[in-house]
């Protein structure tokens, strides 16, 4: 039996640094059990649990989680500013 989580539904009760794991590994399909825990643990689910004590995430899951790394990166400032030269070097 595949057991799933439905991570758009819980993802405001995540912790920031929760929503950051989530975001740096969003082609992850099963969350390891340590970061199951710790989102069973701050949405206080404990059914999406596998026998490994791990979770699979849906496609609509991944996706979501695409979107919220987008929107991240479109709206997080850059460390520093880029410039780019309009002009070549002279010959």
């Amino acid at each position: 039996m595949l057991i799933v989580m439905h991570i758009k539904e819980f993802w405001d009760q995540l912790s920031p640094d929760t929503q950051q794991w989530l975001i740096e590994n969003p082609g992850t399909m099963i969350v390891p059990r340590t970061v199951t825990a710790i989102i069973n643990g701050e949405t206080g689910e404990n059914e999406g649990v596998d026998a490994h004590g791990g979770t699979h995430l849906t496609d609509e899951d991944r996706h979501f989680i695409h979107e919220q790394a987008r929107a991240r990166a479109g709206s997080a400032p850059a460390d520093e500013p880029k410039f780019f030269d309009s002009v070549g070097p002279a010959d």
